[in-house]
């Protein structure tokens, strides 16, 4: 009785997916019968009877072809969890210029929603994969969706046979849904191996691809270290170099004081010590934001461990080893925890913060994990924050995954491919 349960549910299962199959595989041919049909009753002898039908099924499977193509992925990663990556190009950043106009890697506009706008399109008609959906919804309604129809054109079947006078088209009507019932759990398969041989981003496109993220990356490391500079340099002018002109003002006058004046020199003498003391913190500030002496000297999680000391949050950090990574991923992992408990503070007014470090899997990739009890909400935003860390990382060849609803709690996931020592 079990197993006959299991033979229906299989059987009702395949049959619905035959369906959707079925369906999302003849879309495009179904623009084009509609087509065909209104030339048709449009009437003969008019000379646009056929042309505007021809245009019509044109703009409609170009319209179709890249939602049908993103749907036959999502269905074959649901049912047979194959994921068929998309390569889809992807839109850079828009930039505003000192100019006032918004470039967007193609052309200066003069607002950021003329630039985003132009960038979609710009990107969607010099994307290669177009070609490539074009090619898979030329090629699934005569392979894919023809099979997938048989089960419900079994059921038709069966219905019109067993309607009609005569021994054959009742034998025919008999015969019908036994080779529906025997095909169903079978029909939808054949749209998995089709879409993985032909969805999937050629090797030129998963080059170019490639090269336009390096190129991205080095774009962005470029801009960072050039405002990292910056930033140095200012607080370098603002903070140390200040202090030290005037503690060098301070000792010459003292200098000069110290025959007339003993009493005034050694007073300006303890307000130089004192000034001398806050420039060398300032500097010692300074350092510890390029790159933390801790991080040098005891690691990652001495240095996570830290910071979580120096935050007004309630942070906890556990790791499962002691990691000693390459400086840079180090250095990089981090700053983004140290972002990412910022913006807990800042933005999501949490109370309370968690740092998990771990390696997983078997390339022992160091997968750092921050959650806070915020009021979530948390997005990458283009420009912003998460985004320049998930750019960051991508240097790495590194993710970063976010989960935060409205309410929270904010969960954020990096995860940096590396070898520990």
């Amino acid at each position: 009785m079990r197993l006959l349960g299991t033979w229906v549910a299989r059987v009702g299962e395949g049959f619905v997916r035959a369906c959707v199959v079925a369906v999302v595989g003849l879309l495009v041919p179904g623009v084009w019968a509609v087509a065909v049909a209104w030339g048709i009753w449009w009437g003969a002898g008019n000379p646009w009877s056929w042309v505007a039908p021809f245009v019509l099924g044109c703009v409609g499977t170009l319209a179709l072809s890249r939602p049908v193509c993103r749907t036959v992925r999502f269905l074959v990663a649901k049912w047979t969890a194959t994921v068929v990556p998309a390569g889809y190009r992807r839109a850079g950043p828009v930039t505003r210029m000192s100019t006032g106009y918004w470039w967007n890697g193609f052309s200066y506009e003069r607002t950021r929603r003329d630039a985003l706008m132009d960038q979609k399109w710009r990107v969607r008609l010099s994307d290669p994969a177009n070609w490539r959906d074009l090619r898979f919804v030329g090629i699934v309604p005569f392979t894919a969706g023809v099979v997938a129809a048989v089960p419900a054109a079994g059921v038709a079947a069966a219905v019109v046979g067993l309607g009609q006078p005569g021994l054959g088209a009742r034998i025919g009507g008999a015969l019908a849904p036994v080779v529906a019932v025997a095909v169903a759990p079978y029909a939808w398969r054949p749209v998995e191996p089709l879409a993985v041989r032909f969805l999937r981003p050629s090797s030129a496109m998963a080059l170019a691809d490639r090269v336009d993220e390096l190129t991205a990356q080095r774009a962005d490391a470029t801009i960072a270290q050039a405002a990292e500079i910056r930033r140095i340099e200012r607080d370098l002018h603002d903070g140390a170099q200040a202090r030290l002109v005037v503690l060098g003002l301070s000792l010459a006058t003292a200098e000069k004081l110290m025959e007339t004046d003993p009493d005034q020199a050694r007073s300006l003498m303890r307000e130089a010590r004192i000034g001398a003391a806050t420039s060398l913190a300032e500097l010692r500030e300074l350092v510890r934001g390029i790159n933390p002496p801790v991080l040098n000297d005891r690691g990652l999680v001495d240095a996570v461990r830290a910071l979580a000391l120096d935050t007004p949050l309630e942070v906890t950090v556990s790791a499962d080893v002691l990691l000693h990574l390459d400086p840079p991923i180090e250095s990089a992992v981090y700053f983004g925890v140290a972002e990412l408990i910022t913006n807990a503070v800042k933005h999501a007014h949490a109370t309370r913060a968690h740092v998990s470090l771990a390696r997983e899997g078997t390339a022992a990739d160091l997968v750092a994990v921050v959650e806070d009890d915020g009021r979530g909400g948390a997005e990458a935003r283009s420009g912003g924050g998460i985004d320049g860390l998930r750019r960051r990382l991508a240097a790495f060849g590194g993710t970063l995954d976010v989960s935060s609803p409205a309410g929270g709690p904010t969960l954020v996931r990096m995860t940096v491919p590396c070898e520990s020592s």
